[in-house]
């Protein structure tokens, strides 16, 4: 930097130069987003199940839920994760966005009506791979709101939200693959009504991840993946404490964090697990999830 004329002093002007930034960044004027943790794992492929609207003590130690409990166990598990809001849409939109685009209600949004940034796009503007598994869903790209005989809802699936995710992104669950090196960078799967927790029990919920992922998750412990099981939000009842699970290889088994987490955290870290260094919404001032890798 060159030195004005007239000041004789250029060692002052760095002094003040500094000054200046320390005020700025006091004052929130500028503020460094939080660095990517030294202590994450780089996974080829890292599965996020969403479940719904259970608080944390009644998933977490309960005996309705044997097969989540035994990821907790030779897995980590967060004991301070929460939901944003209620009910479950924004929660979704906040989680693939890091922000809830305004959606503040179940209600069927148009499909595409924001080019926020998001999960999905910033995967696909990098080069690497992203899709959803959508159980009950009618077909691939499918944006229909319901659908009674299978027990879907597009409001829990937020990908449809974004006019740059292509719809021919989001799958029928029937399309996971059974070769799971297959799988993309990163993937969502989300259950019906049903298998969710949502209309059904806990036992229902637990038993569907465990017949439908549970071989995915025996895999990922031994070929450098991830298993994520969460929750949109909580009961109502729990200050929107959720459920959150993480397993595979590198995960430190029987590991658990007391920090205070949410969905902005929660995209963040899926975003620095992929390499990205893009961040979207909350998510660039979130800090990474941390204290449960090997």
């Amino acid at each position: 930097m060159s030195v004005p004329a007239g000041i004789r002093h250029p060692r002052l002007v760095w002094c003040v130069l500094a000054v200046v930034v320390a005020l700025a960044a006091s004052f929130g004027v500028w503020r460094a987003a939080p660095a990517r943790a030294a202590s994450l794992p780089t996974p080829d492929h890292v599965v996020v199940v969403v479940l719904e609207n259970h608080a944390y003590s009644q998933v977490i130690g309960s005996s309705s839920a044997p097969y989540i409990n035994s990821l907790k166990t030779g897995g980590a598990n967060l004991t301070a994760s929460y939901g944003i809001t209620h009910p479950s849409q924004p929660n979704y939109m906040a989680l693939f966005s890091g922000g809830t685009q305004g959606i503040t209600g179940d209600s069927c949004y148009t499909p595409g009506f924001s080019s926020a940034a998001n999960l999905g796009s910033e995967l696909i503007a990098a080069g690497k791979t992203w899709a959803s598994y959508n159980e009950g869903l009618p077909s691939t790209g499918s944006t229909v709101c319901t659908n009674s005989s299978t027990k879907y809802a597009r409001k829990h699936n937020p990908w449809f939200g974004f006019s740059n995710v292509p719809t021919s992104t989001a799958y029928p669950f029937t399309s996971f693959p059974t070769s799971y090196a297959n799988l993309p960078k990163v993937s969502f799967v989300v259950p019906n009504l049903c298998n969710d927790m949502h209309d059904c029990s806990v036992s229902t919920g637990d038993t569907w991840v465990q017949n439908n992922l549970g071989a995915y998750a025996t895999w990922a412990s031994t070929h450098n993946s991830l298993l994520i099981v969460t929750f949109d939000e909580d009961n109502l009842l729990s200050g929107n404490r959720i459920p959150t699970v993480i397993y595979g290889q590198h995960v430190t088994a029987g590991s658990s964090s007391s920090t205070t987490y949410n969905h902005y955290n929660m995209l963040r870290t899926l975003e620095d697990l992929a390499g990205l260094t893009t961040h979207a919404g909350s998510a660039a001032s979130a800090s990474d999830i941390t204290g449960i890798w090997s």
